[in-house]
């Protein structure tokens, strides 16, 4: 399958069809929003653009880096590919809608516990729209941090630790899941400053913990049942957490 010509850039295609969407929704209904009384040197429209070009370049690099290397550490993108390869696309789905839902049932209970130890000062009255939620968080972060950056850091850490060795053992694909849950975490960081004074220990420390441990749910069900089904637990947590708190 991966030799089919012309696989790679059908994959790339697809996947980029498929985060393009929230890279739009974000930067359209949250960027606005989050810069909102902040001093720019420039209108916001070209903020806006800015931001969409440099979410773009990110997703297409992610989607190279997925499409060459998954292959290589054993990790699957079932109804990607099997839109890419023309094969029916329930046959591939099946798999992946009982181990979605599961962990994003567990996702949303995690994120709503963590919730009761919002600290003080990250507490705000700025809603992120459910579209954008699902759109950006449940399928273009997941391409982006699940199919780019987990997909990359196990193939750097089989080539550091077990090159040769065909398949990449429990431990380089575990590290990579921790590794690529800590910089989700991260990555959300700036978006949080922008919303409170300062960054303090709490904050930093719930910003990660909640981020991270969805993220060890998503990467286990990426390495384990492929891409859509981290995707499906996504969309399913957000969801989830959004109906509980309506």
């Amino acid at each position: 399958m991966e030799g089919t010509p012309g696989m790679k850039p059908r994959l790339i295609a697809g996947g980029f069809a498929a985060g393009l969407p929230g890279v739009i929704a974000v930067n359209l209904m949250i960027v606005p929003t989050m810069l909102a009384g902040k001093a720019l040197s420039v209108p916001m429209w070209v903020a806006q653009l800015a931001s969409t070009l440099q979410s773009c370049v990110m997703l297409a690099i992610a989607l190279c880096v997925g499409a060459f290397l998954a292959p290589k550490v054993g990790l699957r993108t079932p109804l990607l590919t099997a839109w890419a390869s023309h094969t029916p696309l329930v046959n591939a789905g099946k798999p992946l809608v009982v181990p979605g839902l599961a962990g994003g049932a567990l996702g949303a209970a995690l994120i709503l516990l963590i919730a009761q130890f919002t600290p003080p000062e990250m507490k705000t009255d700025v809603q992120i729209p459910a579209l954008a939620r699902v759109l950006y968080g449940g399928i273009t972060e997941e391409l982006v941090m699940r199919w780019g950056f987990m997909t990359l850091v196990a193939w750097i850490l089989r080539r550091l630790f077990q090159c040769g060795v065909a398949k990449p053992s429990a431990a380089v694909m575990i590290a990579a899941i921790i590794l690529a849950a800590l910089m989700f975490g991260a990555l959300h960081l700036p978006a949080a400053a922008l919303l409170v004074k300062q960054l303090t220990p709490g904050v930093i420390a719930w910003v990660m913990v909640g981020n991270a441990s969805f993220s060890l749910i998503a990467g286990w069900l990426y390495w384990k049942a492929g891409l859509e089904a981290a995707i499906i637990a996504h969309i399913t947590t957000h969801i989830g957490v959004l109906l509980f708190t309506m």
